[in-house]
């Protein structure tokens, strides 16, 4: 399935054999809470869609809004639901990430390594980190994160044996407000041999540290996901002005368009792929662009087009949105996996 563009799109991947991924991310615990309206958010203070990091007070504000509504919990982080969906799809995958000596930590842990995810992770004397996802009726999420002892995770953490057996680094945007982390992360990664992969996260995260990922992006990264509002902040541009320019700085650029579906780039050769299922009923879209980042980066590791790994980036990201949470069900596996299969893709 190896056409000219994708030729020029994985060359970079020549030295790689295996392309085992490994994730850098905050270790978090998503609540998920369900809204019956965005009173609640305007009476915080927070934009719909954002992501908002809050201190312990700000945290509680934020449960004493909501209670009484319906709590679900779920091990989160962005990099780690990715990681989490390629482990299932039998990629080898890692994690790095920070948590507390608690019940929450524990969890984290245990449920990473039932995946079969090789987990490289620091601990900490503070709580682990919650981020609240708190879902409008509509199914927009607006997140509140606070990060315990994810926000711990320091350059000094980092070291090259991390990188020991991968091949690429996938790196989630919300870490991009540590400088010194992903800097250090990234150099390390580099000098190891590994491709680096990163999704910009947040538009207020991107508006806050525009030069900082400007310089990471031309440097250190190959592929860069982002969604509109990101590459609009991150740009200042339309969609597909912003995907040309992302991708005049790295190997290749996706920019996701939520029903509209995506647009990737790299050289000269743009692509636009469509959502899977546009009837789907969203009843949450939490992890959205984390298991597109899954969809496609699989198909990177098989080498497939740029067109293939954007329809299994669009169908895993289809699916997702059909539940709470940030991941595909158990139930959703075997039928996605069958997909795959009859298309010759698994």
């Amino acid at each position: 399935m190896m056409g000219e563009n994708a030729i020029f799109a994985f060359s970079f991947f020549i030295l790689i054999m295996s392309n085992k991924i490994i994730g850098l991310g905050n270790a978090l615990v998503d609540v998920l809470i369900g809204l019956e309206s965005d009173d609640a958010l305007s009476e915080l203070g927070f934009s719909r869609g954002s992501m908002n990091l809050v201190g312990r007070d700000k945290h509680m504000q934020i449960s004493d809004l909501t209670e009484g509504l319906n709590y679900h919990y779920v091990s989160g982080g962005s990099a780690a639901n990715t990681i989490r969906g390629l482990a299932a799809l039998g990629i080898y995958t890692g994690y790095i990430g920070k948590i507390g000596y608690d019940e929450v930590g524990n969890h984290i842990e245990s449920e990473l390594t039932e995946y079969g995810i090789e987990v490289r992770l620091k601990k900490s004397h503070s709580p682990t980190g919650q981020c609240m996802v708190l879902i409008s009726p509509d199914g927009e999420r607006t997140m509140a994160t606070f990060l315990g002892a994810a926000v711990e995770m320091e350059a000094k953490d980092v070291s090259y044996s991390m990188f020991d057996g991968f091949d690429i680094l996938h790196i989630e945007g919300y870490l991009l407000q540590n400088n010194e982390l992903i800097t250090e992360s990234v150099k390390k990664a580099r000098e190891k041999g590994l491709c680096i992969s990163m999704d910009m996260a947040s538009y207020n995260v991107v508006v806050e540290n525009k030069e900082f990922i400007h310089d990471l992006v031309v440097n250190y990264v190959d592929t860069v996901f982002a969604n509109e509002e990101e590459a609009v902040a991150f740009t200042g541009k339309g969609p597909y002005a912003a995907v040309d320019i992302i991708a005049s700085m790295c190997k290749v650029a996706i920019v996701k368009l939520g029903k509209e579906g995506a647009l990737i780039k790299s050289g000269e050769k743009l692509i636009k792929v469509e959502v899977e299922d546009a009837n789907a009923r969203v009843v949450d879209t939490t992890g959205a662009g984390d298991l597109f980042a899954t969809g496609f980066l699989y198909g990177f590791t098989r080498k497939y087009e740029l067109e293939t790994c954007g329809y299994i980036g669009s169908l895993l990201a289809g699916k997702v949105i059909q539940n709470i949470g940030p991941r595909i069900t158990p139930e959703q596996w075997p039928e996605l996996k069958t997909i795959l299969s009859v298309k010759n893709l698994l």
